[in-house]
């Protein structure tokens, strides 16, 4: 098999989402060449299908709140926050026109709400300020003597390149590129990666046929989840959605990460949700336990608690027929109906995934603190190669906080990947 090889003169950069374009304008602004490679036929795929329901860019939300989102790895993302927060993040959309509000969720969108635009002007603004752009391109690891290796259409590739940033993505939407195939060439050169995990995802339950059968994409709206962790009991009001193995929805994606952990820990993790937010214990109880009249026992718990359909359904299905003979179970159940979450949804499935490159295997500047290609020589030192985006081990609720750190840590390698060249150059 024939191999084209070739040696590229600036910054190679993998992976076309939001954290390898920003690379790539970064890096070419101060003056360096930069080709950029993507598996898929453009540029950006997850970016557009993430703001099919609407843009949400970033967030509102002041810091340092803002960096508290980041859990365990808030620190580290604050200190890329401090080049590029969710406030720069908005100056740079007002750059290609595209004007933002802030949402009453403290969400904060495009006028307009869509991706492609920003995504046409911004591809289209790359290109004519010298980015070359070659899709189609699958990265596939090293060779041995440090080349990049790319699976195209017409056979494979291999480059060499003086620095490299990657920008892989995680391991969630594989057919949009993100598989994470990466990872084991990584661990394989010695860097340290934490395996990839499901994240802003769902969970299965394991409903009976018959209450899955009739409610698979019923909202339940509002309701109040409560949990306790090592850190204590904990409370938090929104929305969510009964799916045909379990439950999703905002309000579940944001608990996603410790209930996650918590599985691991422990095999499973109980939620309990509050069905009735606006009704007190006593009242629920006293109203309940009010003579039926003829009525069945669903009717009588529809009529006398307020709650529509699908919540009633899940009492049934928490306390079964005979369950509801009791007042005081009901209320109880209504007040605190607890959901034992058995396992995450597939990672392939899921909106994001936590896991990745460790950050301690990168310095400040995102680049790897050990060399991850061939045996370097004389003639061809070990090159430069950082990291950015998703790929890395860091993870963030929905609504703005996942795209605003992307954003941030591709301008971080990028610019650190043009300045090493530019020093290498001055040498």
């Amino acid at each position: 098999m024939s191999v084209n090889a070739s040696t590229l003169p600036g910054l190679v950069v993998i992976g076309g989402g939001p954290a390898g374009l920003m690379a790539a304008q970064t890096a070419r602004a101060m003056g360096v060449e930069v080709d950029l490679f993507d598996a898929m036929g453009s540029v950006g795929r997850k970016f557009l299908i993430a703001g099919k329901g609407g843009l949400n860019l970033t967030h509102g939300e002041p810091r340092p709140a803002f960096d508290r989102r980041y859990g365990a790895r808030s620190e580290a993302v604050g200190r890329w926050l401090d080049q590029f927060d969710g406030e720069a993040l908005r100056e740079w959309a007002r750059g290609f026109g595209v004007e933002t509000y802030v949402g009453t969720s403290g969400r904060v969108f495009p006028m307009d709400r869509k991706a492609a635009p920003l995504l046409r002007g911004w591809v289209r603004r790359l290109r004519e300020g010298g980015v070359r752009f070659h899709v189609h391109h699958r990265w596939i690891g090293w060779s041995e003597d440090g080349a990049l290796r790319f699976a195209t259409p017409d056979g494979e590739s291999r480059v060499h390149a003086a620095a490299t940033v990657l920008a892989l993505g995680g391991g969630s939407w594989p057919e949009l590129g993100s598989d994470g195939a990466w990872a084991p060439w990584l661990s394989e050169r010695g860097i340290d990666v934490a395996p990839l995990q499901p994240s802003n995802c769902g969970f299965d339950i394991g409903w009976s046929p018959h209450f899955a059968s009739r409610h698979a994409g019923a909202p339940l709206k509002p309701v109040i989840a409560h949990w306790h962790d090592e850190a204590g009991q904990h409370s938090l009001q929104g929305e969510c959605v009964i799916t045909a193995t379990g439950i999703e929805g905002s309000l579940i994606y944001a608990l996603s990460a410790g209930l996650r952990d918590r599985i691991a820990a422990h095999g499973e993790a109980v939620l309990r949700l509050d069905l009735a937010p606006g009704r007190e214990l006593d009242r629920l109880q006293c109203d309940f336990a009010q003579p039926r009249r003829g009525r069945s026992v669903g009717e009588h718990l529809r009529r006398q608690t307020g709650l529509d359909g699908v919540k009633a359904a899940l009492v049934f299905e928490v306390l079964g027929k005979d369950g509801l003979n009791d007042p005081t179970v009901v209320a109880q159940t209504i007040k605190r109906l607890p959901l034992r979450l058995l396992r995450a949804r597939p990672i392939a499935e899921v909106i994001s995934s936590a896991g990745g490159v460790r950050l301690e295997a990168l310095d400040p500047q995102l680049r790897l603190l050990a060399p991850a290609s061939g045996e370097p020589t004389q003639e061809r030192p070990a090159p430069a190669i950082f990291c950015a985006g998703e790929m890395l081990d860091w993870e963030a609720p929905t609504g703005g906080y996942l795209l605003t750190a992307c954003f941030a840590s591709g301008l971080i390698a990028g610019r650190a990947a043009a300045a090493h060249l530019l020093a290498a150059a001055g040498d």
